[in-house]
């Protein structure tokens, strides 16, 4: 069988206790088979861990850069993801003295109620949510872009993905709804690549940094090693958490006296004062048309001296704006985004150009 032919195995008893509300087991794939499948080549390891080491200087002080994460809200298409990841390799050759540009490749989407899961989950679009397939479509885009030079950003969701995928991942980060999770929050002190972590929803800070401590510290979770084999993972805790103000249900929180209120909350903490601003969400109204008034709002706190900002985060595909997604997948609008708003390559690469400038002239 190959990773995409396997056919729903029928429960064949329920029993009294267990397995009530199940309709079906699918085998599922194992690490160890997925990257036997697709190794990730030396050309795409060099770009990942170049890509950590650059976002842990930014953090950590030691590089004056910007550290800037930009892509798609989500990835549905492996061409289009592609064309986009082509497109920004070459921007980010010419602007990378003064900004770390990484890809956001978030295939995995958390919901508060229903809807599409995600290219990870369900990467036809369907409702067939052949996991198998989305694993290996996700793992061959993530080495590809890696392979341009590009090092990839994503969003940890599922509790096995980052045994699957995470050696091809140069950061990544927790989400609004999944900051206060114990479960993510042990999780991330495995993860071998930075840690941002999100405000949660209602817009509280502390609980983002309460994660960061969390996450720095030993943990002991279960989860499968390469085999699929149930097993205890013992970690050492990862060093490189830091806040990514989002906004919240009370409005943005972008403005000087949130980004203070991290950085002072963080030096409380013990942690270097290390600070992302998510230009979307809460923060723009969820209008992507705003995203660039929070980007250069943010960009001249930086310029006038608040060095506590290490990174900034866009959502941006080929073209502007969103669609839903169609019962006819043939009418989907090449490059536009099936979920959050993005805006549009021509307003993607003026910013980041814009803001290239400015830091050469300014040097902060």
């Amino acid at each position: 069988m190959t990773p995409t032919d396997q056919a729903p195995h029928p429960i064949i008893q329920a029993g009294r206790t267990e397995n009530l509300n199940v309709t079906g087991f699918t085998p599922l794939l194992t690490p160890r088979a997925l990257k036997a499948a697709l190794p990730l080549s030396a050309a795409a390891e060099r770009v990942v861990l170049a890509g950590r080491r650059a976002s842990q200087d930014i953090l950590h002080g030691r590089d004056d850069r910007l550290l800037v994460v930009v892509g798609p809200c989500s990835i549905h298409d492996f061409d289009e993801a592609l064309a986009y990841a082509h497109k920004l390799a070459a921007l980010r050759e010419r602007v990378k003295d003064r900004l770390e540009v990484q890809m956001r490749v978030y295939v995995d989407k958390p919901r508060t109620t229903v809807g599409w899961r995600g290219y990870l989950m369900d990467p036809e679009m369907t409702g067939t949510n052949d996991i198998n397939k989305g694993l290996h479509l996700t793992r061959d885009l993530m080495i590809r872009v890696s392979e341009l030079g590009l090092p990839v950003a994503t969003e940890l969701l599922d509790p096995f993905a980052p045994q699957y995928l995470f050696d091809a991942v140069a950061w990544a980060c927790l989400g609004a709804r999944t900051t206060e999770s114990q479960t993510h929050r042990v999780m991330a002190s495995a993860v071998s690549a930075p840690m941002g972590f999100k405000n949660g929803t209602g817009g509280g800070l502390k609980l983002a940094v309460d994660a960061i401590v969390a996450a720095q510290n030993p943990h002991a979770f279960f989860t499968v090693d390469d085999d699929g084999q149930a097993c205890i993972v013992h970690t050492r805790g990862n060093p490189d958490g830091h806040v990514i103000l989002r906004g919240g249900r009370g409005g943005p929180n972008y403005a000087p006296q949130f980004v203070k209120e991290a950085e002072g909350l963080m030096r409380a903490a013990g942690l270097e004062p290390a600070v992302m601003v998510d230009c979307s969400h809460a923060n723009s109204g969820s209008d992507h048309t705003r995203q660039s008034l929070v980007w250069r709002d943010v960009m001249q706190q930086r310029l006038a001296g608040q060095t506590a900002i290490r990174g900034l985060m866009i959502e941006s595909n080929i073209n502007p704006g969103k669609q839903n997604i169609p019962a006819d997948l043939s009418d989907l609008k090449a490059g536009v985004s099936v979920t959050d708003a993005c805006i549009g390559w021509a307003e993607t690469e003026g910013l980041l150009l814009e803001a290239h400038a400015n830091f050469k002239l300014s040097r902060v």
